[in-house]
């Protein structure tokens, strides 16, 4: 049994300039690049395999030597007396920026500004800003932060948890010891790894320097193996060298770091190709993986039944290269990053050996399973940050007989011969295929950006030409354009461009991605073109498709649901709602919404029909955030039911009633007043699916979905404000 941990975040750093966009490298070390190390080596038998990605761990050294500042931690250091109207704007709009439920929900007083700060709503903060207070605004300051700090650290820390037994009413002393304990913090993270692979607890990979997906820098043109009738960027991208310099860089990183090389390799996504393999064998890494599916497609009879042939390693062989090559349990890796976190934790741990005992039964021969995941973004989700359930998961694991613990290079020592593969199916371990990074407009400019950059810095630069051909160069501002473009091949960028994903801070990696491009051009002299001044990514809620066209009194009956009734409805795509992680497994599809001069009116369709994949048990609720938050539940069936809102913490009822059905899709009707008093505003709406009390899914996963209102007169329509 084998886990690897990925531990990744865009580099949010400009290269040349060293300022830092966002701050979520500084976060994430204080919840989850600890954490997640201090865990396994509380746990006697764990044993894991951590991936590093090296532009993470040189934004970590940053913050841990005092270099690096973002505009968040800027703000969070200064006084709210020296803060501006703008400053504190930016902080009461910022500053929630965490898992409503897990990390805002449990503490009363940061639970309190929440509310009063509006609870999300656009534009609330605007207008209740002069309603907080210094003494709110320094609240919140340290809230932030101190909610980002991961349960393992509030062991280790008794300053964590000092601050969180006061609650409120915080000074500037006890802001200055968040700050500086979490510098300590920091300063510990890297050390802390190296020290547990010293001891043999963990294992250290690496992924190329910069995140790039390296098929796609090799030939652009392999994606159409997976989606032939992708439409690809009109200047194709050929670059193996730019893929060689990418590991090259890494693996040189590492070393200096750890003081030895890597002996893995996790490609950025999961994405492999014949000449992306072939490349990382000429480095002399002695293994790497990918996804089931990937796989399952490069195997003539596929996975078949049983799926016996994803439990070995295997060797990649091409012209006299070969590497070991370990496929990921998708369904394994995929109930840790997005179902277990909504279970009791012993339900969880019990759920998951059973799965991996029935492994061992139904395939006698394996030698592996390997369960490959993100090893920062699920923690939000859980209780205490994962801390019950890793605890006790790798506590069980090391308890079951017949099940071992073992890194990657472990199991390569003890394994027997390997089944060789001299070709591998072209893909990700999203899809089998590149979808999520090239193919449609937005991502296609990003990629055509790149290429007119590279061509330029060729051009005009003998020294940059140089070192893009793998030479070296004395010429310092050529080395800073070189890395410039190597930032900007970076996956990260191409995760947001399109609608497969959405986050509120999209128009910042988008600037950033652009800031990379513009540095190249910069640091040779060269002239800025005007296309990277404009933003490529087009400013909308995720997975937008229209707003309502005007006042629309549909049927929510089964029997009524006529769907000309909902063509002027306002429209949602649920399929494209996808945060920073990634999720294949839908089960909603498409949400419209409508409004007349009474009512807000809702309909649901499933990717399935709902009927087939809802249980009678199941309750898919209807959440909505306007004038405070209410709630409609909906289960199999035609009938009618209570308002619920949220008071004090509790749902309580409200005399308001909503009807609704549920069968092969959802409909729902609720008055409209209540949401909005005065007739129009901004609703948010969110969806959950909840089985035996426990929510096993909720769209959009990240986001409310915004539903503007216009004042409901005769002949009125509703705008979207884009």
């Amino acid at each position: 049994m084998s886990f690897l941990w990925h531990m990744h975040q865009p580099f949010y750093k400009d290269p040349v300039r060293g300022e830092y966009v966002l701050p979520w490298a500084y976060l994430h070390a204080v919840k989850d690049y600890y954490d997640m190390p201090a865990i396994v080596e509380a746990v006697e038998g764990a044993k894991v395999v951590f991936n590093l990605v090296p532009s993470l761990l040189e934004q970590i050294l940053d913050y841990a030597q005092g270099k690096a500042v973002d505009p968040f931690l800027a703000r969070a250091r200064r006084s709210p007396a020296e803060l501006d109207a703008a400053d504190r704007l930016f902080i009461l709009e910022n500053f929630f920026s965490a898992n409503r439920r897990r990390m805002i929900e449990p503490y009363s007083r940061y639970r309190e500004l929440f509310a009063r700060a509006g609870e999300g709503a656009p534009g609330a903060a605007a207008l209740r800003l002069d309603s907080f207070s210094d003494q709110d605004l320094l609240d919140l300051q340290v809230w932030f932060y101190l909610t980002w700090t991961g349960e393992a650290a509030r062991r280790r820390f008794p300053v964590f948890r000092e601050l969180i037994r006061k609650g409120g009413n915080f000074t500037q002393e006890d802001k200055d010891l968040l700050f500086e304990a979490q510098r300590e913090l920091i300063s510990q993270v890297i050390p802390l790894y190296k020290k547990l692979h010293k001891e043999g607890k963990v294992e250290l990979s690496v992924t190329p320097y910069f995140h790039p997906i390296l098929p796609l820098l090799c030939d652009s043109g392999i994606a159409r193996v997976a989606l032939p009738k992708a439409k690809l960027p009109s200047i194709p991208f050929r670059y193996p060298e730019d893929a060689r310099a990418q590991l090259l860089h890494a693996i040189a990183s590492f070393e200096r770091l750890f003081g030895f090389p890597p002996t893995g390799i996790w490609p950025s996504e999961g994405s492999v190709s014949d000449e992306a393999l072939g490349i990382i064998a000429q480095t002399g890494l002695s293994w790497t993986a990918s996804d089931e599916w990937v796989l399952a497609h490069t195997l003539p009879g596929g996975l078949a039944r049983e799926r016996e042939p994803l439990y070995h390693p295997y060797t990649f062989s091409e012209d006299g290269r070969e590497i070991a090559l370990f496929f990921r349990d998708q369904g394994l890796s995929d109930l840790i990053g997005f179902s277990y976190s909504q279970w009791e934790t012993e339900r969880a741990v019990a759920d998951f050996v059973g799965r991996v005992k029935e492994v061992r039964q139904r395939s006698r021969q394996a030698q592996v399973v390997p369960v490959i995941l993100d090893g920062e973004n699920a923690w939000e989700h859980y209780q205490d940050n994962g801390f019950p359930f890793l605890s006790r998961l790798y506590a069980a694991l090391a308890q079951t007989t017949g099940v071992k613990l073992a890194t990657f290079s472990e199991v390569l020592r003890h394994s027997g011969e390997r089944r060789v593969l001299e070709h591998v199916h072209p893909g990700s371990w999203i899809n089998a295929d590149y979808g999520i990074w090239i193919g449609k407009p937005e991502e296609n400019l990003g990629w055509e950006y790149i290429a007119k950059a590279r061509a330029a810095a060729v051009q005009k630069s003998p020294a940059m030409a140089t070192l893009l051909a793998g030479g070296e160069s004395g010429d310092e501002a050529a080395r800073q354009a070189c890395m410039a473009l190597y930032a900007a091949q970076g996956s990260d960028w191409f995760w947001w461009y399109g609608d497969d994903h959405f986050s509120p801070h999209a128009g910042r990696f988008d600037l950033l991605f652009r800031s990379h491009l513009m540095s190249v051009y910069q640091l040779l002299a060269l002239e800025v073109p005007d296309e990277l001044h404009r933003p490529i990514k087009k400013e909308r809620p995720p997975g937008f498709v229209r707003a309502p066209a005007g006042l629309v009194t549909p049927s929510i009956s089964e029997v009524g649901n006529d769907y000309f009734e909902w063509l002027s409805a306002g429209l949602y795509d649920l399929t494209r709602q996808g945060g920073a992680m990634h999720h294949s497994d839908n089960l909603l599809q498409s949400f419209y919404y409508a409004y007349d001069l009474e009512y807000f009116y809702f309909r649901i369709e499933g990717v399935q029909p709902l009927e087939t994949v809802l249980r009678p048990e199941d309750s898919l609720s209807l959440h909505l955030v306007g004038a405070g938050e209410w709630r409609l539940d909906v289960r199999l069936g035609e009938g009618e039911g209570e308002l619920q809102v949220l008071k004090d913490g509790t749902w309580q009822g409200s005399g308001s009633i909503g009807r609704y059905f549920l069968g092969r899709s959802a409909g729902a009707r609720v008055p409209l007043f209540p949401l909005c008093p005065g007739g129009e505003g901004t609703v948010l709406c969110y969806l959950c699916v909840t089985r035996a009390g426990t929510e096993v899914g909720r769209w959009p996963a990240d986001a409310a979905l915004p539903l503007v209102c216009t004042s409901p007169e005769p002949g009125c329509e509703a705008h979207y404000n884009h």
